[in-house]
């Protein structure tokens, strides 16, 4: 499935402004996209790495280049470290989700650059995409994952994912997520066995 022409016309803006702010990376249900796996979705996600002292002027930029804030209020971004815009032009939402210390930092640092529509954007390696969905546990990022089993299975890092799972397993002391992961090795939906 070909991303969707507004997603490109979004990425393609934003990678000029993004980039000047910090590393960046997208996420959610156009990495899959991109990864290989059909998925349709109304809205775009990214992850910035952003210094809170420049939060003003990155948005004054981001107004200035078509996207309007969505909900100016400083507990709302301190609560959910989220800056909710929408693309004036597509009408497409667009969350640019603050990066935080220690897990999204090695997001940032493996992120991947693939080439959409000729520019190079900069993507969540599949691993660490996988991961993201475990964690986040809705019943559509686990399809997303059976999908990027599916199509990517081979080359996948499983024993990558399982040892992240663990340690945020530990981290959040919680011991749901590891499980999540051979559930889904066991029950391909292609038949094969990916383990």
């Amino acid at each position: 499935m070909p991303m969707q022409s507004s997603v490109v016309k979004i990425l393609h803006e934003l990678d000029g402004i993004l980039s000047r702010w910090g590393r960046w990376y997208l996420f959610g249900a156009q990495a899959v996209v991109v990864w290989g796996v059909p998925r349709l979705s109304a809205d775009v996600d990214v992850t910035l790495d952003l210094d809170p002292e420049k939060v003003r002027d990155f948005v004054d930029e981001m107004r200035q280049a078509g996207f309007d804030l969505l909900v100016d209020d400083a507990g709302f971004l301190e609560r959910t470290r989220v800056l909710p815009f929408a693309h004036r032009s597509t009408y497409m939402p667009l969350d640019v989700v603050l990066a935080g210390s220690g897990l999204e930092d090695e997001f940032l640092s493996r992120a991947r650059r693939v080439e959409i529509a000729g520019v190079a954007i900069p993507v969540i390696d599949v691993e660490d995409l996988m991961i993201a969905k475990i964690l986040a546990g809705r019943p559509k990022d686990i399809e997303d994952v059976r999908g990027l089993l599916r199509v990517r299975g081979a080359q996948i890092d499983i024993e990558r994912i399982r040892r992240v799972l663990g340690m945020l397993e530990e981290a959040l002391s919680q011991s749901d997520l590891v499980p999540v992961l051979e559930s889904l090795l066991e029950s391909p939906t292609d038949g094969t066995q990916t383990r």
